[in-house]
């Protein structure tokens, strides 16, 4: 059981900066998902059909088919079985197959080692006489085999299934697994420490893993070896790939003068750091740059290089790819040339708020190279490490910790949060744990009561998560040098960035007025958003108080009262829940005083751009934009609002129109720009036909 040759494993130091603090991953402990550890899977039997006892003249596809068949039922009585002899002949090759139990036959004596006290191991063979034998046949020139013999005759006794799941056939250590060894093994666990680990982890009592101690022990120790004897080659073949992937960067800036790329070097002339990025993201970047994440939950174990992928969320809520970059070492000094070259790809332009994970290397690169831009953590990466942080200390008390712990971050009040995270942390115990010092000390960046005010575009919903992590999915093989990995982001980003929306027509639910206004300028995304919280307005009663301002509340009290307020003379609505700030789409309590206000239409204000159904049918780069020609931006945009009207009014419509858009836009974006007096008579044009 030896490890892959490119291995791409999720990043699990503890951002404590402890590798003994062991880090589960892959969505564990979700805010969706209960806190109760999952039960691992037991092995599964094909199908029913598998514990029939096999019969002569029984027919199989292949003598593999028939073996997987044979063990499982093996499997099922307690005993498991080996492959014995094979017999071939010119004309047919392997015509037949011997499988035998497992202590069929009887061992040779061995010449025994010149030794002082050499080891006289007890053979499990005692000549048992259970088998199955297959032949091979010609039926209609089709290969198959049947079963020419066949005997369950034992002379020793069949195992319990509690027994039988140890014998060494049954006993295998999944790939995943062999990941999370050779992660603890390289921290410093020892064995038997790795093995109670893999126990909590799966939620399995002692000794019920698939495999026992030994078979870790041994796969250490294998590991170990190869990585002993193939130091120098892997080293070689860095160096190489590195190579090869920058010449790949070369060739496609050759290509494409809008794609960038950038590398550091160290004392010895060799690659330590690279990052690249294409025209389509840095356009991109102009619609939905004002919200980024950096995603780094991955990297490589046999390169030493960290994964670092930058993504903007799109008017659909889908994940736009804006960057990569692959790193030497998770240092403040590499993450600070990451965020550097990644702004001067952008052509210098900063996000507005920028999601990672909890790092404090990544933390202080941000607060000195965006100071501007709000850092804010997700609650899925706290989530995801609250179980192996307090599960072990608190024991059965775990689930009402974070249970605990869940409704500390909704709270809304900063004050509020600070005075019962003390309460809360004092009555569990932790007021010393590391782990909770860290969590407080970046408490600016997590807590809803903290991030609300700011702007995230709903970045931090469970469907974007899902859309990055189908991204980095499809660009991360095991068997992908760097060079194959670089091919596969560019063909994953244009697939992404360039793929035209599937836009669903969003029908009608409310009737309101307001509700056909907002269906006219949003993108379905957005609708269905806005919309839901319009249905939800109507169980909100509201309450006039003095200067403007209105108390709403759910008729049955289920969430907390909100002060929404008003001015008319600007048409400014301003809610406590500040849902508008934190994903740019109104909330049910703003909703329900507008209404109450005889509004049927929502004011412009709150329809921001990147919500827009015309920021999708027309992505411009702000470097090319006419600003000197007003009125072809006013031309254009009642061209875009006509257009979008008439194609709303049938399903059919809105196909074809964006079908034929999209074909357009790509037209355009491939005939020349530097034409100034083209663009001059074609602004003319424009303003002559709109003139008529």
């Amino acid at each position: 059981m030896k490890p892959s040759g490119n291995i791409w494993i999720r990043r699990q130091q503890c951002p404590c900066g402890d590798w003994k603090c062991y880090i589960k991953s892959d969505g564990d402990d979700l805010p969706s998902v209960s806190s109760q550890p999952a039960k691992e899977k037991t092995l599964s039997l094909p199908t029913s059909e598998a514990v029939f006892t096999p019969y002569v003249g029984q027919i199989f596809t292949t003598d593999d088919e028939a073996f997987e068949y044979y063990s499982n039922f093996a499997r099922k009585n307690g005993f498991s079985i080996r492959k014995a002899r094979s017999t071939e002949s010119q004309n047919l090759g392997v015509y037949r197959r011997d499988f035998v139990c497992y202590r069929s036959g009887f061992n040779q004596p061995r010449k025994k080692a010149n030794v002082e006290h050499p080891r006289d191991r007890k053979s499990v063979r005692c000549g048992c006489d259970a088998k199955l034998y297959l032949t091979k046949e010609i039926v209609n020139n089709a290969t198959q085999w049947y079963v020419s013999q066949f005997s369950n005759v034992h002379n020793h006794e069949l195992l319990e299934d509690d027994q039988v799941r140890l014998l060494p056939a049954y006993r295998k250590i999944q790939e995943a697994d062999q990941e999370r060894i050779l992660l603890l093994s390289k921290a410093g666990f020892p064995v038997n420490r790795i093995v109670k680990l893999l126990e909590i982890e799966k939620g399995l009592q002692p000794g019920q893993l698939p495999f026992i101690e030994k078979d870790v022990r041994n796969f250490v120790r294998t590991c170990k070896k190869t990585v002993q004897e193939n130091d120098a080659l892997l080293n070689e073949k860095r160096e190489s790939d590195v190579m090869e992937l920058l010449e790949a960067c070369k060739r496609m800036t050759e290509k494409d003068a809008d794609c960038v790329y950038d590398y550091t070097t160290d004392e010895n002339e060799k690659v330590e750091n690279i990052a690249w990025s294409y025209g389509h993201s840095s356009r991109a970047f102009t619609a939905f740059g004002d919200v980024v994440t950096f995603d780094t939950s991955y990297r490589s174990i046999t390169y030493g290089l960290l994964l670092g992928i930058w993504f903007g969320i799109d008017n659909h809520g889908k994940a736009v790819f804006l960057g990569c970059v692959l790193l030497q070492e998770e240092s403040a000094h590499a993450y600070s040339w990451a965020l550097q070259t990644f702004v001067r790809f952008m052509r210098r332009r900063h996000p507005q708020t920028i999601l990672t994970d909890l790092d404090s290397g990544l933390r202080d690169a941000i607060a000195r190279e965006l100071p501007n831009t709000k850092h804010v953590i997700s609650i899925w990466h706290v989530q995801s490490k609250l179980s192996s942080w307090f599960s072990l200390t608190l024991g059965s008390q775990y689930a009402e910790f974070k249970a605990e712990l869940d409704t500390l971050c909704q709270l809304e009040s900063m004050d509020e949060f600070e005075l019962k995270w003390n309460h809360v942390i004092a009555r569990f115990g932790l007021v010393a744990d590391k782990h909770i010092a860290l969590l407080f000390s970046y408490r600016a960046s997590w807590p809803l009561s903290m991030i609300r005010g700011n702007f995230v575009a709903r970045a931090m919903t469970a469907e974007y998560s899902k859309s990055v992590d189908t991204f980095v999915k499809k660009i991360l093989t095991s068997e992908a040098c760097l060079h194959m990995f670089f091919e596969l982001v560019g063909v994953a980003s244009r697939s992404v960035n360039q793929a035209a929306e599937n836009l669903q027509y969003v029908h009608m639910k409310t009737c309101m007025p307001i509700e056909e206004h907002a269906q006219s300028i949003l993108t379905p995304y957005a609708f269905k958003v806005l919309q839901n919280e319009m249905i939800l307005s109507l169980q909100y009663a509201m309450t006039e108080m003095a200067n403007g301002s209105y108390l709403v509340q759910h008729f049955k009290k289920l969430d907390r009262e909100c002060l929404v307020i008003w001015t008319l003379e600007d048409e400014l609505i301003r809610c406590s829940c500040k849902e508008f700030e934190h994903s740019g789409l109104l909330c049910r309590h703003s909703i329900r005083v507008l209404v109450a206000k005889n509004y049927f239409q929502l004011p412009e204000k709150y329809f921001p751009l990147r919500w827009r159904l015309v920021s999708s049918l027309v992505p411009v780069d702000d470097d090319n934009v006419p600003r000197s020609s007003n009125d072809c931006v006013q031309a254009f945009n009642s061209l875009a609002a006509s257009l979008l009207t008439e194609s709303l009014t049938s399903k059919e419509r809105f196909n074809y129109v964006n079908r034929e858009l999209s074909s357009l836009i790509d037209r355009v974006r491939d005939m020349p720009a530097d034409d100034d007096s083209a663009a001059n008579m074609a602004l003319n044009n424009v303003s002559e036909s709109f003139q008529c």
